[in-house]
């Protein structure tokens, strides 16, 4: 199960509003080792497309840099989608490289950039396989 805190949510969804009509990406890190999503860091799609993202390859070093240095994880890695369902694509499932992590999906498909309905869903891909996994939003995380 993914838990995840409201504030946390809330930006996640606010990128792929702001990103439509192209898909938005980026990660949540966390503390290695306690699966637990705190720190956004959106990402800029290097592809700029409304059907693919691909993170930008220097920024992806620095983030990755950057979290060995802080002892950090990938715990969340979402992009959106624009125009179809929120399940991951042959695509999405080929690049997926993280087996630890959370595969986060939005479809902006209904809303686009207004205040609409949005889905959000989570994933585990491991391996090549699909499993979708309960999403909890929080308040905040228990001490």
């Amino acid at each position: 199960m993914l838990t995840i805190t409201q504030a946390l949510y809330d930006a996640i969804v606010a990128h792929a509003r702001a990103d439509h009509p192209d898909e938005a990406c980026g990660v949540v890190a966390g503390p290695a080792g306690t699966g637990r999503a705190e720190r956004f860091v959106p990402m800029l799609n290097a592809a700029r497309s409304p059907t693919f993202y691909e993170f930008d390859s220097t920024d992806l070093l620095k983030l990755y840099r950057e979290m060995d240095d802080r002892d950090e994880e990938p715990v969340v890695i979402y992009h959106s989608h624009t125009a179809t369902e929120a399940y991951p694509s042959r695509t999405d499932i080929s690049y997926a490289n993280e087996p630890g992590a959370h595969y986060v999906l939005v479809s902006t498909a209904e809303c686009g950039n207004d205040e609409g309905p949005v889905s959000f869903r989570s994933f585990r891909i491991v391996d090549g396989e699909v499993t979708e996994e309960p999403v909890e939003i929080v308040a905040s995380y228990a001490a």
